[in-house]
């Protein structure tokens, strides 16, 4: 199981760092995203990493401000938000391709395994 976790309240300008922590499946061999959802809004990518960590690939709105990364060794990925805007507001989820090896992805439909999402809210 994936669980994502570290969301809460914050205001606008401060910073949040997320984790995304596994149970019983080793993330290292697998790519693992980050996607947000706005109340009223589709679930969009964020942030991605490939298995190794050398690729990562952001969302235009958030590039320069988050920073994804991953802890193979601790079977966690981190998301590093940053500088957060009120419409950062959304709950954010962690999701992992189920083949090893393979690249990362920026779509939903590329991942197959999905965590429960942990909410942030960034007051302005």
């Amino acid at each position: 199981q994936l669980q994502a976790y570290g969301g809460g309240l914050v205001q606008a300008g401060g910073s949040l760092r997320l984790s995304c922590a596994a149970s019983g499946r080793t993330l290292s061999r697998y790519p693992v995203g980050w996607f947000r959802q706005a109340p009223g809004k589709e679930r969009e990518f964020v942030a991605a990493i490939s298995w190794s960590g050398t690729y990562t690939y952001y969302t235009d709105s958030v590039k320069g401000r988050f920073t994804i990364s991953r802890d193979n060794a601790k079977n966690t990925v981190y998301l590093q938000m940053n500088s957060l805007k009120p419409e950062d507001t959304a709950i954010y989820y962690c999701a992992v391709r189920s083949q090893r090896y393979s690249e990362l992805g920026i779509s939903l439909n590329d991942y197959d395994y999905w965590g429960r999402g942990t909410l942030v809210t960034v007051s302005s």
